[in-house]
C-alpha cells in the first residue's frame, strides 16, 4: 500500500481502526515466527534425546 491508500483509510474509517488493524497483522506476522522458531527447537530438543 502506498501513503494515499493509507490516507484514505483513514479518512474513511478512522485513525484507531486503521492502527489497530496494522498492528494486529503486524503481530501476526511475528508470531508465525516465534512459532516457526519454538517448532525448530522442539525438533532440535526431540533429536538431542533421541542421540543419548
Amino acid at each position: 500500500m502506498d501513503l494515499n491508500q493509507y490516507v484514505s483509510l483513514i479518512g474513511n474509517f478512522g485513525f484507531p481502526l486503521v492502527l489497530a488493524t496494522y498492528l494486529l497483522l503486524r503481530m501476526e506476522r511475528k508470531i508465525e515466527s516465534l512459532t516457526d522458531a519454538i517448532n525448530e527447537l522442539h525438533n532440535y530438543i526431540e533429536s538431542e534425546r533421541k542421540s543419548k
